[in-house]
């Protein structure tokens, strides 16, 4: 039997084009009927320009007709009465949070090149070098920053019902590691991570700050679209490994933030080499693979991280090398990172 339920569901399957969220989960379907075998769906998309619109018709009038009890599709798209005519694009109500200069997120294309420790380190690298920066851990299913930072306290709470943000080495955090019970996972569809990065970002008493970083989870899913339609971004940091399997992943997260006018900062190549007893260099991963690949995209190269023991020690105690070890290698390498990052951020 045919249901609004089962319509929906179909639904599921029509991408916003250029990104990985489907219409259904964007907010964009507004209304289904159906009798007798007929099938009405109306849309409200934000603005977006006629061959967005026809695409977005067309598949959605391919899906539906095969439906099971389905004869006839008729699919309308409305856009709200205040678009504007030049404005092509679903994040036009972005608004700046009141107290925070800039927003950089930190993102990678792919998992485990150590994107988290970048952000902890620079952050606190920051810091150290005289900015009020705040990390927002954006990784719903898999935060680390509590532990990377060394605290697990739960977020005071206003007058006003907003949350203060606990605050380890000078830096102001957010995760939602700070809300959860020891090893809770977390189990939600995407609307509900949508929602709490909104809350994140708008429902924080985040206070004055020079930097807020935001160390967003691998790919280009929810938690970047979501930070992308909620606060204008003043650039994406990204962060690699030098070998191919890692930068023909970046290219895909460049290319996003390239789609929703996000300025790339620049690479940052982490795990570059390490340094044997013996004094030898050992390129585990590769050699120089970041540097080329910014060379290539005509973007900044921010520094290279070598692989420190140092490093993964600092961040499983929650005081990141920059903060235990201010005056090493490991360090200096995050330093002149940070260094980089407030010179191309003004």
């Amino acid at each position: 039997m045919l249901t609004e339920a089962k319509i929906k569901e179909a639904l599921k399957a029509v991408k916003y084009p250029g990104y990985s969220r489907d219409i259904v989960s964007f907010g964009l379907v507004k209304q289904i009927t159906f009798h007798d075998g007929a099938v009405s769906v109306l849309m409200q998309l934000p603005s977006a320009p006629p061959e967005v619109t026809q695409q977005i018709k067309a598949e959605s009038e391919q899906i539906l007709k095969k439906l099971s009890g389905v004869s006839r599709v008729q699919v309308e798209a409305t856009q709200p009465a205040a678009a504007s005519a030049s404005t092509h694009n679903p994040w036009a109500n972005q608004r700046r949070v009141p107290g925070i200069r800039k927003v950089v997120a930190v993102a990678s294309g792919k998992g485990g090149v150590g994107k988290s420790t970048v952000a902890a380190n620079v952050a606190c690298a920051l810091q150290r070098l005289g900015v009020q920066v705040g990390l927002l851990d954006c990784d719903i299913y898999g935060p680390t920053i509590p532990l990377m930072m060394g605290t697990r306290q739960r977020p005071g709470i206003t007058d006003d019902d907003k949350m203060v943000p606990p605050v380890s080495h000078g830096v102001k955090l957010m995760s939602i590691g700070f809300l959860l019970d020891g090893d809770q996972p977390v189990i939600w569809r995407g609307p509900m991570i949508v929602k709490t990065i909104q809350q994140f970002l708008t429902a924080v008493q985040w206070g004055e700050l020079d930097y807020l970083l935001v160390d967003l989870p691998p790919g280009t899913g929810d938690a970047q679209l979501t930070l992308c339609q909620t606060v204008p971004l003043d650039g994406g940091l990204i962060v690699t490994t030098p070998q191919e399997a890692s930068l023909g992943v970046v290219r895909k997260g460049i290319a996003m933030f390239e789609k929703v006018n996000v300025p790339i900062l620049g690479i940052v190549e982490n795990m570059s080499y390490f340094t044997a007893p013996s004094g030898e260099r050992v390129e585990i991963f590769g050699r120089g693979g970041g540097r080329a690949e910014a060379q290539r995209q005509k973007i900044a190269f921010l520094g290279e991280i070598p692989i420190f023991t140092e490093i993964r020690a600092a961040g499983d105690q929650g005081v990141p090398v920059v903060v235990s070890h201010p005056d090493t290698p490991p360090a200096e390498a995050f330093v002149a990172v940070a260094k980089a990052l407030r010179q191309k951020l003004g």
